[in-house]
């Protein structure tokens, strides 16, 4: 058994580590001079769109510097296949990672990204069922012990060596490795990818020792549909949900406490990035995408889980950074997906985009080109019952594997209490997204 070490004795270890095997692994560099941007995605784990006020660091280095896109939503709302989804730039069906305990075994955008000349890395947590060990596409790795949301004391296997029981915060921790990564990469000659996925705000969401005793007196969180008082319009996955009593409700607003705690120290973390980067000479040259897997709700339909169609939990912070493309920061409201990332980043770094990816490169709706999306797709495998999402911004459509469908007029009721799929004032409408999302179930059924 491993004996545990100090956090000292990891941190000059796990430097004399990296060092070596960098100097072991390093290839030539795919050419000097190269200008193609570096890219660094930032994936909070858990985290709602409607939660950016406690990041106030990240909203004004990466949001207010960037486009926010205001209705970017992931493919899947639960974090591996949200993950994998991201990764492939596929949706689930085709990825195939429908739950948490599934493994990815088809190819990323980090291999191709590698094998054209990028120094890759990522730091934190990869897919929830990974085991920690290095994956062969990334020259640099610090990652965890299969899918462990604990935030003190944990196993980190870097570069292939694994260090047990380390003293400290994870996220000062990985913060720390994601700077080391910046001092390498910055000295490549080539461009870099970094992935840092978070562990905040994932439950058990214990926040730093300075920020425990914060927002002792936050407001609760209330909106119309918060233990929704009537969810007979729902399906069985909703319907014969309780309401919350008092015991209940206490336990949300402090699981939601915590979540908002952790999100202080990761804010100081980005934080202390982006600078190492503008100290680096990198910053301007790196396509900063914030983003989460995930949300989650706070009981809004009497839910305090994820995994579900509703905006809760499938719509996310979602921000992009990059001043050659993005010249003047703006909040940009047409949909975008998760699996839109891997083909902005094949087609930033002048790669061709293999035909097989679901998502849109994001370059043309930025640069001011033609975006024709009209809808996204959405799907997910929870425990209570397969679904299939197509959302169109002002409409939602939802089919439940066995069980009542729904649909929603996201403008005239943004909580989504109504359930309108039996109203004649919708057939049309509802009749030609249940077209497209049969047609989108097409290419797997």
């Amino acid at each position: 058994m491993p004996k545990k070490i100090t956090r000292r004795d990891f941190l000059r270890l796990s430097s004399l580590t990296l060092g070596s095997s960098l100097l072991t692994s390093c290839r030539a560099p795919f050419g000097i001079g190269d200008n193609r941007p570096n890219f660094l995605v930032i994936l909070t784990d858990d985290q709602r769109y409607d939660t950016m006020q406690y990041m106030p660091k990240t909203q004004k280095l990466i949001f207010d510097q960037g486009v926010t896109f205001s209705h970017g939503y992931v493919s899947s709302p639960l974090c591996g296949p949200s993950r994998a989804s991201i990764l492939t730039g596929t949706h689930v069906h085709k990825h195939n990672v429908r739950d948490n305990k599934g493994e990815l075994n088809v190819g990323t955008f980090v291999e191709d990204l590698q094998d054209n000349g990028y120094y890759t890395g990522l730091v934190g947590k990869y897919l929830n069922k990974w085991k920690g060990e290095m994956r062969p596409e990334y020259d640099y790795w610090a990652s965890l012990f299969k899918d462990d949301s604990r935030y003190n004391d944990l196993d980190y296997n870097v570069n292939g060596e694994w260090h047990w029981q380390v003293p400290g915060y994870i996220t000062d921790i990985t913060r720390d490795f994601v700077l080391d990564f910046v001092d390498e990469a910055s000295s490549q000659l080539k461009p870099f990818f970094l992935l840092f996925g978070m562990t905040a705000p994932h439950g058990p969401a214990i926040p730093a020792i300075e920020d425990e005793n914060l927002y002792p007196d936050l407001p609760p969180h209330r909106p119309p549909n918060f233990n929704e008082a009537d969810v007979s319009d729902k399906p069985d996955s909703v319907n014969w949900r309780p309401l919350f009593d008092e015991a209940g409700i206490a336990g949300i607003e402090e699981f939601r406490r915590g979540q908002i705690l952790s999100l202080l120290s990761a804010d100081r973390a980005i934080e202390a990035i982006v600078q190492k980067l503008e100290e680096s000479g990198e910053l301007d040259n790196t396509v900063i995408i914030f983003l989460s897997d995930n949300g989650k709700h706070w009981g809004e339909h009497r839910l305090e889980s994820k995994g579900t169609a509703y905006e809760e939990s499938v719509r996310v912070p979602f921000a992009l950074r990059y001043p050659p493309l993005v010249t003047e920061p703006y909040i940009e409201n047409r949909l975008v997906n998760s699996v839109d990332i891997a083909p902005t980043f094949y087609d930033l770094a002048r790669i061709p985009i293999p035909e097989h990816l679901d998502g849109e490169s994001l370059v043309p709706l930025l640069a001011g080109g033609n975006w024709l999306r009209e809808e996204i797709f959405i799907e997910c495998w929870p425990s209570r019952g397969h679904w299939e999402a197509i959302h169109s911004g002002k409409y939602k459509y939802i089919e439940t594997e066995g069980n009542r469908s729904e649909f929603y007029d996201l403008v005239k009721d943004p909580y989504e209490l109504e359930n309108q799929i039996d109203n004649p004032d919708y057939t049309e409408i509802i009749a030609q997204m249940k077209i497209t999302l049969d047609e989108r179930r097409g290419d797997y059924s």
